[in-house]
């Protein structure tokens, strides 16, 4: 490592993202290129002798940005948001920089009580109960994605009832869920082991906004028990991905408290507007997930572990390894601030507000779904109210608007019905974009129904 060398090269990195956001108009949102395109750009091997650095990054200009769907473009409106910022950028750079390996409290003890502090700080501003903080029996850790997330609570439910009923009552082990809890929870109850007819996925429709019913969940619960199986746990969600429904946490946790199941709340995209009163998981008991996740090989036996004065956060995941991720969210919180954090939640909501109205302004087309934060479901309303051609007709408007590279939309199914999402987030969204984003829609559709 040549620090003079970093030092040139990064202020080259730098100008180059920089150039990238300040075009990043210029670019089809969604990426116009055919399946293997790359393989026919780049060598078969690797080089034998180092590249310029210039070399590289004129590759990445030609070869590999015509390759990418621009998820911080202002015209990116089709999965929720993966938000940026300067703040991000430079706790990524420094955390790249750094480059620790935080398993355990001695092998970086800043990375594993920053961490502590910062999802203390964020379990704060959610205005979680006391019982959630690391400073009493809860505590916080930043997981990968929010999918290993669902699993790692999943297996903590699982062991905890299973030392309490024997391990093998595990194929009597009943898991709740609604029809719209993301999918992550189906492939955490396959690795799990619970058996996939144990896995009760209960519908949902219009009559509750495609929320949880705690009568429906009420009555899988009582059937189950009567059939000698044991209910354990329940996925609720604030924010489904199709369409933002909230679940009723109070009713259902009730349920949950009566019947001893460990109740988690997946919160990954609508809970960060709690703060306007994240991948993280936060807990109420940390011990069930340390004792479901931990190992102890003599390789990583030290004098603090040991007499349990510290945490050690190979213990709340599945890998041992880990980044100093909580390095980027203390950036973050520190030079925006709660405030500033805040106005931006609230201006996504806002423009997804204006958008909604656009849309209830065209008789062509209807809401598809309440609008509770920064998505809009819309549909195109079929000649003559024809529904036998509806779900076709939304598909191919998803399929022209994407076409053009305007702007990038996606669907969802809502009551069988094809259902298009509106997902207002990106960080350089302004009204303008959304004016422009519904002249698209409309365009395109006019064009559709011309030749019906």
């Amino acid at each position: 490592m040549d620090a003079e060398q970093l030092r040139e090269c990064a202020h080259k990195m730098v100008d180059f993202i920089s150039d990238y956001y300040k075009n990043i108009e210029n670019f089809p949102v969604l990426s116009q290129v055919q399946p293997g395109y790359l393989r026919e750009l780049l060598p078969d091997s690797a080089p034998t002798h180092p590249e310029s650095f210039q070399d590289v990054l004129n590759d990445v200009q030609a070869k590999i940005l015509p390759g990418v769907t621009h998820w911080q473009s202002p015209d990116y409106f089709a999965y929720f948001p993966s938000n940026s910022s300067v703040a991000g950028f430079l706790g990524e750079m420094l955390s790249a920089g750094i480059n620790m390996v935080g398993f355990s409290w001695i092998t970086s003890p800043a990375a594993t009580e920053l961490e502590m502090i910062v999802l203390d700080w964020l379990a704060k501003a959610l205005k979680l109960p006391d019982e959630f903080l690391s400073i009493g029996p809860g505590g916080g850790v930043i997981q990968g994605t929010a999918s290993e997330a669902v699993l790692v609570v999943l297996l903590a439910a699982r062991d905890k009832v299973l030392r309490k009923v024997g391990k093998d009552a595990i194929g009597k082990l009943v898991v709740y869920s609604s029809d719209q809890t993301h999918s992550a929870l189906q492939k955490a109850c396959q690795i799990g082991g619970i058996h996939p007819e144990n896995h009760r996925v209960l519908k949902t429709d219009p009559s509750t906004e495609y929320a949880l019913s705690p009568e429906s969940f009420c009555e899988a619960i009582s059937h189950d028990i009567a059939s000698g199986l044991i209910p354990f746990f329940l996925c609720a969600t604030v924010g489904t991905t199709s369409s933002t429904a909230v679940d009723p946490l109070l009713a259902l946790g009730e349920i949950t408290k009566s019947n001893g199941m460990w109740f988690h709340v997946d919160a990954a995209y609508a809970g960060s507007a709690c703060i306007c009163q994240s991948s993280a998981t936060i807990l109420m008991d940390r011990s069930a997930l340390i004792q479901s996740l931990s190992t102890n090989p003599e390789f990583l036996k030290n004098k603090a572990s040991q007499g349990n004065m510290v945490v050690d956060y190979k213990d709340w995941q599945i890998p041992l390894g880990r980044r100093f991720r909580s390095l980027k969210l203390w950036m973050v919180l520190r030079l925006y601030g709660l405030e500033n954090l805040q106005a931006y939640i609230r201006n996504h909501i806002e423009l997804a507000k204006m958008f909604e109205e656009l849309v209830k302004q065209d008789p062509r087309f209807e809401v598809a779904a309440p609008r509770k934060f920064s998505l809009v479901c819309l549909r195109l309303l079929p000649p003559q109210n024809n529904e036998d051609c509806a779900n076709k007709l939304n598909h191919d408007l998803l399929e022209s608007v994407n076409s053009t590279g305007k702007i990038f939309i996606s669907h969802t199914v809502l009551s069988s019905k094809y259902v298009l999402r509106f997902a207002v987030g990106a960080p350089l969204t302004e009204e303008r974009h959304i004016v422009a984003a519904w002249k698209v829609l409309q365009e395109e559709a006019s064009a559709l129904l011309r030749i019906l």
